[in-house]
Formats: C-alpha cells, sequence, structure tokens
C-alpha cells in the first residue's frame, strides 16, 4: 500500500494537563472501596445514563463525579469531538491508508448525505441494500432456483477475520428471527470439508454460497471458495454456468471474481472506505439479511444508525460509547489493568465477547501514535469473556478472589428472546448479584458473624472493589443490536483517540498474512532445503513435512 503523510503532522501537540490532572487524582482516590463509595445513597441513580434505548449503571466503578468530570476533560484536550465530526464527515481519519472510516454510511437513512472524496456514498450504499434486498427475497421466497431448477435451502457464509465473526455473531444473535426454511453454515478457517463433513443432507443442487473478500486473493477465503465450486460442480455434474445460480461475491477485485467463476450481477460492493472489522451493515452480512430477511435488517441498520447520531450530537457526560470508552482508559491506563472482560446474561450473544476481541484489539492494538511516535501509555486492554451464568462458573472464583483487576461489562435484557420470564427472571437475578458480589465482597466480620471457624475466615473472606459496567435493554431485537455494536465501535474511537493511534488500520495482521504465503510456498517446495529463515521456522517446516507425509 502506499504510504501517506500523517494530517496531523504538523499540528502543534497541545501539553496533555488533563493527563497530569488526572493521575494526581488517581493517586488520592485509588484506595477507596466501593463500600464508602455508596455511602451516598443516591449514587445508584446519578450514575447511570440512557441513551438510543440503552440503559447505562456505571455506578460500580472505582470513580467519583469528579472523576467523571476530568476523563471529560481529556476527551476534549484530545480533541475528541473534533475527531468524532472528522470521521462522520469522510475525512480520512485511517490515515496511515489514506481512507476515509465511514462505517456509519453503511446505516445512513436513504437521502442523507456523507462524503468521501467529494462524493456522496449514500445513495451507492443504498444501491446496494436494494440489490441485496431483491436478491434475498427472490432466494428466501423461492424465485431464485439452482442450476437444476431446485430450491435453494442450504447457505454457505466463507470469509475471515471480521468477514466470518461478524455474520456468524449477528446471526447467532438474531437467530430466533430466522428463515426455518434455510440452513445456514460458516466457513472461516476451519475449512470447508470440516463443514461438509459434519453436516447432513447436503444437497449442491440445494446450496448457496456467499464469498466475502476484500481483494478476492485471501488464501483462505479462496482456497474454501476453491473447494466449494469443486464440490457443487463435481456434484452437479456441471460446468462453470451453473455457478449464477450458486455463487456471489462481496468483493472490490471484480477482476479476480470473474477470474473464478462469478459474473458481476452476482458481486455487492465492498468500498475502501469500509473497514472489515465495521462492516457488519454492508453485503458482508448478507447470510444475515438473507436469515432475518430485509425488514429486519434494515431494523439492525436503524440500531445502528441511532446509535451513530446518540454519539455523534450527545454531550460526553451522558453519552454512552464516550462513557464505556473513557471509564476503559481510566482502569487501562491508571489502574493498569491488563484486561477487559464481556458478560452477556443472554445464550444469543455467545458469540459477543468474540466478536469484541477481533473490533477492540484488531483497531487499538498498535504502539505508534498518528504522529508516528511511541505511545506514551498502553492502549487495548486484552478482551475476553463469555455468557453468563456459565461465565460465573468458570470465572467468578478468579474475579472474586483472584490477584487481578479485571473490569467487566454486563450485558443484559428485560425480556427473554426464547424463555419462560420466571426462568429468565432467574437468570438476570445472577447478574445482579455478580456485579454486587464483585463490587462490595464480604468482609472478614461478615463471614465471623456467619459463625465461621477463624481459621477459615481468610479463606472466605471476599474483598470486593471489582468495577464493572451494567447494560440493560429492553429485548434482544436486531435495532438492539445493532445499538450494541455501534456502541462498541464508537467505545473503540474514543479510546484510540485518547491514545493519539489510528484505530482503522491493521499493519499487524497484514505482515503476519505475508509471511504465511513465503512459508506456504517453501511448504510446498519440498525440493528446496535450502530454506531463508530463522533457525526455528526452518526446523518446523522441515518436521511439518516429514509429518505430513508419514504413515
Amino acid at each position: 500500500m502506499a504510504a501517506h503523510a500523517s494530517p496531523f503532522s504538523s499540528r502543534p501537540q497541545r501539553p496533555r494537563t488533563a493527563w497530569r490532572a488526572l493521575e494526581m487524582h488517581y493517586r488520592k482516590i485509588r484506595e477507596s472501596h466501593l463500600r464508602d463509595l455508596f455511602a451516598d445513597p443516591n449514587r445508584g441513580d446519578r450514575m447511570a445514563v440512557e441513551g438510543a434505548g440503552l440503559y447505562l449503571d456505571y455506578s460500580k466503578n472505582r470513580l467519583t463525579t469528579n472523576t467523571i468530570r476530568m476523563l471529560v476533560e481529556l476527551a476534549n484536550e484530545s480533541g475528541l469531538q473534533a475527531r468524532i465530526d472528522a470521521m462522520f464527515r469522510g475525512e480520512k481519519v485511517n490515515i496511515t491508508e489514506g481512507q476515509a472510516a465511514s462505517h456509519v454510511a453503511l446505516r445512513a437513512p436513504r437521502g442523507t448525505s456523507i462524503f468521501v472524496d467529494g462524493q456522496n456514498v449514500v445513495p451507492q450504499v443504498h444501491a446496494t441494500l436494494d440489490k441485496m434486498r431483491h436478491f434475498c427475497n427472490h432466494v428466501r421466497d423461492g424465485a431464485w432456483l439452482g442450476h437444476s431448477g431446485k430450491r435453494l435451502r442450504h447457505v454457505f457464509n466463507i470469509g475471515t477475520a471480521g468477514l466470518h465473526l461478524g455474520p456468524l455473531m449477528t446471526f447467532e444473535a438474531l437467530r430466533h428471527y430466522k428463515d426455518s426454511s434455510l440452513t445456514f453454515h460458516f466457513v472461516g478457517n476451519e475449512g470447508l470439508a470440516g463443514v461438509l463433513g459434519s453436516a447432513d443432507n447436503l444437497d449442491p443442487a440445494e446450496s448457496l454460497f456467499i464469498v466475502s473478500s476484500r481483494t478476492f486473493t485471501t488464501p483462505e477465503t479462496i482456497s474454501n471458495a476453491q473447494a466449494a465450486r469443486a464440490w457443487l460442480l463435481g456434484g452437479l455434474g456441471a460446468g462453470e454456468e451453473a455457478m449464477s445460480k450458486h455463487f456471489v461475491a462481496v468483493s472490490k477485485n471484480r477482476e479476480e471474481v470473474a477470474r473464478f467463476g462469478i459474473g458481476s450481477i452476482n458481486v455487492f460492493e465492498f468500498w475502501d472506505w469500509m473497514g472489515e472489522s465495521y462492516s457488519l451493515g454492508s453485503a458482508v452480512n448478507l447470510s444475515t439479511m438473507l436469515s432475518i430477511g430485509p425488514e429486519n435488517f434494515m431494523a439492525l441498520l436503524d440500531g445502528l444508525h441511532q446509535m451513530d447520531m446518540h454519539y455523534l450530537a450527545t454531550p460526553f457526560e451522558r453519552n454512552l460509547p464516550v462513557l464505556l470508552g473513557l471509564i476503559s482508559v481510566w482502569y487501562n491506563n491508571l489502574f493498569g489493568a491488563q484486561t477487559a472482560a464481556i458478560f452477556p446474561y443472554e445464550q444469543r450473544l455467545s458469540h459477543f465477547p468474540w466478536y469484541l476481541q477481533q473490533l477492540t484489539m484488531g483497531s487499538n492494538g498498535k504502539n505508534i501514535t498518528v504522529i508516528g511516535t511511541e505511545v506514551a501509555q498502553q492502549t487495548s486492554p486484552i478482551y475476553w469473556g463469555a455468557i453468563g451464568t456459565n461465565a460465573q462458573y468458570s470465572f467468578s472464583q478468579f474475579l472474586n478472589q483472584g490477584t487481578r483487576l479485571v473490569p467487566c461489562d454486563f450485558i443484559a435484557f428485560a425480556q427473554p428472546s426464547d424463555a419462560l420470564q420466571p426462568q429468565h427472571d432467574i437468570l438476570i437475578a445472577n447478574l445482579f448479584a455478580q456485579a454486587e458480589a464483585l463490587a462490595f465482597g464480604k468482609s472478614a466480620e461478615d463471614v465471623k458473624a456467619e459463625g465461621t471457624a477463624d481459621w477459615l475466615v481468610p479463606h472466605r473472606v471476599l474483598r470486593g472493589n471489582h468495577p464493572s459496567n451494567i447494560l440493560l435493554a429492553p429485548r434482544l431485537t436486531p435495532e438492539c443490536l445493532g445499538k450494541l455494536i455501534a456502541l462498541y465501535e464508537h467505545s473503540v474511537y474514543t479510546q484510540g483517540v485518547i491514545w493519539n493511534i489510528d484505530s482503522f488500520d491493521e499493519w499487524g495482521v497484514d505482515f503476519g498474512n505475508e509471511l504465511a504465503e513465503g512459508i506456504l510456498l517453501q511448504i510446498d517446495d519440498e525440493e528446496n532445503s535450502q530454506l531463508e529463515y530463522d533457525s526455528s521456522t526452518k526446523a518446523l517446516i522441515r518436521r511439518y513435512r516429514q509429518l505430513r507425509t508419514a504413515s
């Protein structure tokens, strides 16, 4: 990729006085316990905000209203509002690649304007959405038939990274809206052969493949697509003409797509200003539109847009993505917390922590600022998590009595997706209890009052003072899921601005992929014994060659 001069390189850097003030404030309150902070009977009401239909309780954090004021001042000093405005205007905020990061255009209503390189891209977006809607309706109602005249029933989404995790996460989250006549299979690094081998009653004549790749040269994706083509044509006993009824692509490289055998009418747009990790509102998520239908997909986009507008226009002290981002900075950079945990108390969000790992660490795992200097603070924490109550039995011991500080986000819904309300009430009671246990713990006095033997008291003490946020929404709908996704997208950008990094490039990912291509050539070239790698890699290649042919 061509190098681009940083648009920020000539701008004077203001002294980070807010950082220094925040550090002094931290030293004063770092030992404060949440038990003491909750001596204020109104804290739970005062430290809660609602925006775009989501309710955030951040009262169980080791901070005060003064902390929030100082974090907001840090955001102001960092130029956060100007950087938000620049992103929404379509400026090239992805400075190292010279690109806009205009994912907000993917969910902008028809008739609005977001300009990239002087062109309003919203009409392009809606032209693609119209094409997606037309295609999905034809597949869902049986008007689009396979090459042999059979109705398509099996949909394969082929992609990697954000083009795999994003569609998989949204599909699972909205499974209760799924068209029951269709089955869906998500093919990532595991390979198509494993999917075909583990699924029953798959018929090539009833199969549709969606291949998503920005360049249509991603080795894992193209390898799986080639295997799919061979399986399809072999099963049908047909030639390339059958591809038009069974393959569609999402890519910007139409030449490579055509070379593969997919005609231009079956290609959906992939724009340079749309990062893979932020592409859920695009044709990359065609499988979800097929699953839940165009109307529900538009509700997902509406939820994304509602949170976009909240982020753009709401004062920082009441702005949900800004508050989440600033609180994360508070723990990451002042308390030195190395990880953050996400616990959705909703079975259908089982892939949400996995998706957030890729979004957060892929975006903010950087050590260089936008002006090319080393960052002064730690950047992205390590994100992890699981659904509750499974998470309780896996991690609560570590969280409650372990030695590490792990800020937690709990995500809850007042109405169940598919459980009975009494069962759901039990689930939510567990969530509230976990947050309370983490915050307040159990003192030695409380343990002794239960009649515990003196020698056992230290083992049963829970020190508490573990921070958490609670996000509460009415129900997991397409609209609500859109709000959650955009909430974390914008929280990530907020943190990136505070650290003055480019949240939208992925040079570290690209480097590993480039090395893999070279190593693959060496693995296949068994006649070449002169491997030009470090001693470890050379030994591993030789050993792998031996093992893959061993009986």
